[in-house]
């Protein structure tokens, strides 16, 4: 008996130091060559997905020299308008590849094999696949210039670590250090009813905590509660040398002494990543801004970042018992902050409740729901909800009522409109356009199949038709028409469209096509003279924008050159 439960322990033992010890901590160097600061930590709290690395910041500055955290070869460039923008992605000889996003531009090499790609393919935005080896990199050697290409807000590098299967890791685990002396800050706190029966403080509503500094820990006032409820904080990370708000690393919560709930992101599978909507409270986020992350697991919750669970963090209260409840936020260094929540059991026959809400419209998330209303359809597959709900549903005057953006979805929904009484002139032109709480019109992603229009979305709200009849927009920044343009490193225009959006564009100097890119957070059309691809004197642009119901409009300019 002693031999086995001995044999146990050492595997235990052996288990946990290999795990913790899996990852190479001197393999890997930091790819800029400046401080690492950092905008946004790696597990980090973003809209329907976990952050899946580091953002660096570069200093306010674009053209930061990137560098090869390993030796590797390019196994992967993106460059898109969105997303990481212009990407790198290095696989590395232990199996790990690197991932860099958001660039300016890559190395010359690389820059001049995706140029060559771009031309032959005649388009900017590409994805390429490299054959192993051909573009080799070597550690601390350039591979590209910081940028803010992409989704970015602002100048930084995003830096990932994926293992074999293309899951983002920690790059902290590997030692890519980062100076953190602050201890996390725990912003907010509120408490979850459960069943008919449960209050706090008398009433199943949400209940938000009161808390307060005392003597150095983070202290709620006391509350009475009895039944089963859910404890909810709105916690965020600071380090060194940054005022942002990220993300924490480890949340776990005690009762009287007894861990019943932990999480930490080490990694990220991009399967579950959508999940996050089940850990953060997403309706309080679309009313209020304010991400409260529940310390409990929701029957939907998929995710595989728990460590430690007791009725998967749900508490039970009992009349007349009392309950120390101690939630703790940790990030990577160890820093922590705690906060100490006294519950009294109290049980009460007059509870203050909540108005339930009901429709017409009683989805189950296991099943299939479809509405049909005159001449619209919206149809959810099976498991797009998260939990079962009444569903807000209204048609009126052209605008369909989907809820509301406080409910998340997993699945994209299909929204179909009849358009078979528009006139024959107007149907190629109709769009399908979302209406935020301003009023303003956004286009949806519109296809057409027959005398019917749909979208697929995962974003609830008010939906319309709209008729686009306007083509986009072209105009000159930099240049004038017939000027001499000898000395000029860039030619640049600035492309708009009023509602459906730019669908494709396309340049050609002296009939030939050029490569443009495109900026399209500041509409911008960009060509390199230094591409070297017009000869002569006097030249020709011809530029072509279509929107997404190809209305088209053509600009045509001359210039000279030497």
């Amino acid at each position: 008996m002693r031999k086995t439960i001995l044999v146990t322990l050492l595997f235990l033992v052996f288990f946990q130091g290999f795990s913790q010890a899996n990852y190479p901590k001197d393999y890997f160097i930091k790819p800029l060559e400046v401080p690492l600061i950092l905008s946004g930590t790696f597990g980090e709290l973003r809209t329907n997905h976990f952050h899946g690395g580091l953002d660096i910041k570069t200093q306010q500055r674009e053209g930061l020299n990137v560098v090869a955290a390993a030796d590797g070869y390019v196994s992967r460039i993106n460059v898109a308008h969105w997303g990481y923008g212009k990407a790198l992605y290095v696989t590395h000889p232990n199996g790990y590849t690197t991932v860099y996003g958001h660039l300016k531009k890559f190395a010359p090499e690389i820059e001049a094999y995706v140029k060559e790609q771009q031309y032959k393919k005649q388009r900017y935005t590409l994805e390429l696949f490299p054959q192993a080896n051909a573009l080799k990199v070597e550690k601390g050697k350039l591979v590209a210039y910081s940028g803010n290409s992409g989704s970015s807000g602002g100048p930084h590098l995003h830096f990932e670590i994926r293992d074999g299967k293309s899951n983002p890791i920690n790059p902290m685990f590997f030692g890519i250090d980062i100076p953190d002396h602050q201890n996390p800050l725990i912003r907010a706190g509120v408490v979850y009813s459960f069943g008919d029966s449960t209050n706090v403080d008398g009433t199943n509503a949400v209940k938000e905590l009161i808390i307060k500094n005392k003597n150095g820990n983070l202290v709620a006032n006391p509350i009475t509660a009895y039944g089963k409820i859910g404890i909810g904080i709105n916690a965020v990370d600071k380090l060194d040398g940054a005022l942002n708000n990220n993300g924490i690393f480890n949340l776990q919560m005690t009762v009287n002494g007894k861990k019943v709930y932990e999480h930490e992101v080490n990694t990220v599978s991009f399967a579950e990543t959508r999940y996050i909507n089940t850990l953060v409270d997403y309706e309080r986020y679309y009313k209020k801004r304010q991400k409260i992350q529940r310390c409990f697991v929701e029957p939907s919750n998929k995710l595989s970042i728990y460590k430690s669970l007791i009725n998967n963090g749900y508490l039970t209260i009992e009349d007349g018992l009392s309950y120390n409840v101690e939630i703790t936020a940790k990030d990577f260094k160890g820093n922590t902050t705690k906060l100490i929540i006294p519950i009294k059991g109290k049980k009460t026959t007059t509870i203050v409740k909540t108005k339930s809400e009901t429709t017409p419209h009683f989805f189950r998330a296991n099943e299939f729901n479809k509405i049909n209303k005159e001449n619209i359809s919206v149809a959810f597959p099976k498991n797009s909800f998260y939990e079962d709900i009444y569903f807000d549903f209204n048609y009126d005057k052209n605008i369909v009522k989907l809820h509301n953006g406080g409910v998340p979805l997993h699945r994209n929904f299909t929204l179909t409109f009849d358009i078979s009484d528009y006139p024959a002139k107007d149907k190629k032109q109709v769009i399908i356009a979302s209406i935020n709480n301003k009023g303003r019109r956004s286009y949806a992603s519109t296809k057409r199949k027959d005398d019917k229009v749909y979208t697929l979305s995962r974003s609830l709200g008010n939906y319309t038709l709209a008729i686009d009849s306007v083509a986009p927009k072209i105009s000159p920044v930099n240049f004038k028409d017939k000027q001499w343009l000898s000395k000029y490193r860039y030619l640049k225009l600035k492309i708009t469209d009023n509602l459906s959006g730019i669908k494709s564009y396309r340049g050609e100097i002296d009939g030939k096509w050029v490569l443009f890119e495109y900026e399209p957070k500041k509409n911008v059309l960009t060509y390199d003279f230094n591409d070297g691809k017009i000869e002569g004197v006097k030249h020709k642009l011809k530029l072509t924008v279509v929107d997404n119901v190809n209305n088209t409009n053509v600009y045509i300019a001359s210039f000279n050159t030497k």
